[in-house]
């Protein structure tokens, strides 16, 4: 017969308190790195924030938003970056000052099949966006 200890109310309290931070370690997988958000996910949230008018400006879920974009833009930079190293043909051949505005961007989102939203991340959604606009030639 198995013989139950008492946890002393003390240690019990450390154990509840560590809690939360176990289950966020192991939910770790699941958080995705920025760039990597579905474009379904994405169009998402940009449509409830446009919902919100003027509110949306001071929303963490702008910023986020943001920095998802800015995340492909970056990961985009550096597989052009590695590309060029390796010696590699370059994906797409923008101008060095080549800009992109949010408007442009959601329009190409928007362009994709709702299947093909719920495949894709934003990363390869801006690279294809890339080749669509600054094809090589």
């Amino acid at each position: 017969m198995a013989v139950c200890k008492r946890v002393h109310p003390t240690k019990a309290k450390r154990i509840l308190a560590a809690l939360p931070f176990g289950l966020l370690l192991a939910s770790a997988p699941l958080i995705a790195e920025p760039g990597e958000m579905k474009v379904a996910i994405f169009l998402q949230k940009a449509g409830e924030l446009q919902k919100m008018g003027a509110a949306a400006l001071f929303s963490s879920e702008r910023k986020a938003l943001r920095a998802e974009a800015q995340a492909a833009a970056g990961n985009y930079r550096a597989r052009m970056a590695s590309d060029r190293k390796a010696g590699r043909p370059p994906h797409s051949c923008p101008p060095g000052d080549a800009d992109l505005d949010r408007d442009e961007l959601l329009a190409h989102l928007r362009s994709y099949s709702p299947e093909a939203q719920s495949r894709l991340s934003i990363d390869a959604a801006f690279a294809d966006l890339m080749k669509k606009r600054y094809p090589c030639r």
